[in-house]
């Protein structure tokens, strides 16, 4: 039976920490990382969903679609009715990095090579209804939680990953309700293993200025309502 969903964000360490948590035997992915049911597939019907998760009650099953994240509230209202149980975890990364690393990945789809685009063809990608929704953290959480109960939905932060990398699993794993010392057995560079990683090619310079003129705002509202300090976002 489906216990949780990891709602993203993309380009957020989502696949990391799918490889991580599938290693934890108390946990299993057994229609795999992302089902995409919710965004995409609802039309195959909840008997399907509920088929994918079907068979092994003795370990908690999920799926992590970063899609979810974005989801408008009444699809999350019919989430919550088919099972107001689920545990929720949305991990964030600073917005400014997330929407370069989605632009080089559409680059990539689009078959094209850094040099070929143009300033103007990452604007128009930042400024694309779907990545300005997917760096809209505070507006994704007040959708989620205007329907869950908070204390559902855990937000971790994408730092975590390359800095600590054990306690973000452990607090992953106290949120699921299972084992929080099993990754302590894992070796620590078996944790920081890269997974699907972006090619580390920097910010092109001339695009900083609007990437951060979009992304400021919205980084100190978010830190506002989270009470948070995301105050290293915004020295980059």
């Amino acid at each position: 039976m489906l216990s949780f969903l990891g709602i993203g964000a993309q380009k957020a360490g989502t696949t990391w920490l799918y490889e991580m948590l599938r290693q934890h035997p108390d946990l299993s992915f057994p229609a795999g990382k992302e089902v995409h049911f919710w965004d995409a597939n609802r039309q195959r019907g909840l008997d399907w969903y509920r088929a994918q998760f079907a068979g092994d009650d003795r370990r908690k099953a999920g799926e992590i679609t970063p899609a979810y994240a974005i989801l408008p509230v009444e699809t999350i209202e019919e989430i919550h009715r088919f099972d107001p149980t689920l545990r929720l975890i949305y991990i964030i990364r600073d917005p400014i990095r997330r929407a370069w690393s989605s632009a080089l990945m559409a680059l990539g789809r689009a078959e094209m090579q850094l040099e070929e685009a143009s300033d103007q063809w990452f604007i128009d990608h930042f400024l694309s209804a779907g990545s300005m929704k997917r760096g809209d953290y505070e507006q994704c959480l007040r959708n989620w939680r205007r329907v869950f109960d908070a204390e559902r939905l855990l937000v971790l932060r994408y730092d975590m990953v390359r800095e600590n990398p054990l306690g973000l699993l452990r607090a992953c794993c106290a949120h699921l309700r299972v084992d929080e010392g099993w990754f302590q057995r894992v070796p620590p560079e078996g944790l920081r293993e890269r997974v699907f990683g972006g090619n580390g090619q920097p910010i092109r310079p001339s695009l900083l200025p609007v990437l951060k003129e979009i992304y400021h705002p919205k980084v100190k509202s978010l830190g506002a309502y989270l009470g948070a300090d995301l105050s290293g976002w915004l020295e980059a």
